[in-house]
């Protein structure tokens, strides 16, 4: 439940309607595309995740079965990437409140929710346990309404189905599922928090039943929701202006759901900000008590809570606030353009890590003893590994600012792992003198 509560945020109710006005109905292949590829990282990591269960996870995966370098990479390159997706939240955030306050500044509202947000994480895990719980289960159970109301509504005929309206299904042309891959790849960003969890799992074996169960359920949501989506709206009334499942409301016109599910995704954007944070904070003090980063953040204040940490896992929240002054129209492609670079570093790790670790294990006979194997075996981490990169290379490509954002974003983790194994290399001398 932290990976799918985690995952279902603004990358479904917001960059949903950029995959839309990407593809248009064929933003549904997109969405399939990603659940495979998603498939193939949850095999991997679910596999690794029987054999070392770790809180470090894939950076430790990378450093066993890789070099030092690609375990560092995956562990700061999340952290970064999630640094930026809490940036992505608040954007969206703010984008909902519009619809109810027009007259209101986006970074009003960035200025509002992030102090709210730094003051539950400042606090006990309690505190932040108590406020994620809730609205984890309003944004997942308002989800599964949605998809059994959209069926409802289409089954019935209320609501004629948009598939072929406007342009037919592939009315971008037929390759332009792979444009909106970016958008649903993002969507599925979270089922590497199940790894990440397995260090305080009471037991190997439940283990695959929490990857599998993550992925199902995340697939299902996805899926459903993509599918009612693009079949009650017309695909060119998408955007990011608005979430497309608000949109979906207006059009059928239910009294009273728009406003509703307004309120239901402006919750789903705080959680995620929400839940991001508090793991991006985890991250980096686990980083700071390796060695890999500066001791401070490996401190806790009077509540348990990693301050220094928070604080600066929170960046992401000023570089919000500057997209919304710079680039208004373009902040949030712009903010998950670069968090998916980092995001995607852990994946490709994994993936990377899993197949070293499937050949060196090729004769071992303790691969049989795991309690999860992956049925795709080392020939599914490879066309994960290409596929992911692919996707990559796609988003970096367009528009050309994520280019430059992810190149920028990878020489700053190459620096940064320098000046780390520094740094790490002298903290031995300087504790003996």
């Amino acid at each position: 439940m932290v990976a799918v509560g985690g995952s279902i945020g603004t990358g479904l109710l917001l960059g949903s309607g950029a995959a839309m006005e990407a593809a248009g109905p064929a933003a549904i292949l997109s969405f399939l595309a990603a659940a495979f590829i998603n498939w193939t990282v949850a095999m991997a990591l679910g596999e690794l995740a029987c054999a070392h269960p770790a809180a470090g996870s894939f950076g430790v995966y990378g450093d066993l079965y890789l070099n030092s370098f690609f375990g560092f990479i995956a562990r700061a390159g999340y952290w970064l990437g999630l640094v930026l997706a809490i940036g992505t939240e608040m954007i969206a955030a703010a984008t909902y409140m519009s619809t109810w306050f027009p007259g209101v500044r986006a970074y009003v509202w960035i200025v509002v929710f992030g102090a709210v947000l730094l003051v539950i994480n400042l606090r006990s895990v309690g505190s932040y346990g108590r406020f994620e719980f809730w609205l984890s289960m309003i944004k997942l159970s308002t989800i599964l309404a949605f998809i059994a109301i959209g069926a409802t509504l289409l089954g019935s005929g209320r609501a004629a189905p948009q598939y072929t309206v406007h342009g037919g299904f592939f009315p971008k042309g037929l390759w332009s599922p792979l444009l909106a891959m970016t958008y649903a790849i993002y969507s599925f960003g979270g089922v590497e928090m199940v790894a990440v969890t397995t260090g305080e799992s009471r037991s190997k074996d439940e283990i695959p039943r929490a990857v599998w169960m993550t992925f199902l359920i995340l697939t299902f949501v996805y899926i459903g929701a993509m599918a009612i989506l693009l079949g009650v709206m017309p695909w060119n009334h998408a955007g990011v202006t608005e979430s497309p499942f608000v949109a979906t409301f207006r059009t059928v016109k239910i009294p009273h759901a728009a406003g509703i599910m307004n309120f239901v995704v402006l919750t789903a954007a705080l959680s995620g900000a929400n839940a991001t944070l508090y793991v991006a904070s985890r991250m980096i003090f686990s980083l700071a008590r390796t060695g890999w980063a500066p001791a401070s953040l490996g401190n806790l204040n009077h509540e348990g809570s990693p301050q220094n940490a928070v604080f600066h896992s929170s960046f992401g929240i000023l570089l919000a606030l500057a997209l919304v002054l710079w680039a208004p129209e373009n902040a949030f492609r712009y903010m998950l353009g670069a968090a998916f670079t980092g995001m995607i570093l852990s994946w490709l790790v994994s993936l990377a890590a899993h197949i070293s670790f499937r050949m060196r294990m090729a004769r071992d006979e303790r691969t049989s003893t795991f309690a999860l194997r992956s049925p795709l075996g080392i020939w599914g981490s490879m066309f994960g590994f290409v596929a992911v990169t692919a996707a990559l290379i796609q988003t970096w490509l367009s528009p050309r600012m994520n280019l430059i954002s992810g190149l920028s974003c990878f020489a700053l983790l190459c620096l940064c792992y320098v000046l780390a194994k520094q740094l790490r290399n002298r903290r031995p001398v300087e504790r003996g003198q």
